[in-house]
């Protein structure tokens, strides 16, 4: 139970950052607008992965299923996953591309899809 409130800690921790951040850069964190954002998040929680808020939901799930303790109950976390990563991110990821060129395509050599190490070296707070 201790193990599954601190994967729930860090994943609510991770989403709400990254949710901080654009709200602080003013900028859209609207999945069905993917259009929307003015601005290249680079910052905070976006230094990890390119997608916080979609980790922190992951990691959410997999904190119910630690609760459950039932190998079935990891079926949610791999279907939001395969949804998110073939779907939703791609199309996220080609409109930043168009939007923020250059920017975004460093920003993407750099920082992992999902979690990972990062090496923003030559970002500021913010890419436009």
């Amino acid at each position: 139970m201790v193990f599954a409130g601190a994967v729930s800690l860090a994943s609510g921790s991770l989403a709400v950052g990254s949710l901080r951040e654009f709200l602080r850069q003013r900028t859209s964190f609207d999945p069905v607008d993917v259009e929307a954002p003015t601005s290249l998040i680079v910052s905070g929680p976006n230094r990890l992965s390119r997608n916080p808020m979609y980790v922190g939901m992951a990691g959410l799930l997999v904190s119910q299923a630690i609760l459950r303790r039932s190998t079935i109950a990891v079926l949610p976390v791999a279907a939001f996953v395969l949804v998110i990563d073939r779907l939703q991110i791609p199309a996220e990821e080609s409109a930043l591309g168009a939007k923020f060129g250059a920017d975004y395509s460093r920003y993407r050599r750099s920082v992992p899809r999902w979690l990972g190490r990062s090496s923003l070296k030559g970002f500021g707070r913010e890419a436009s």
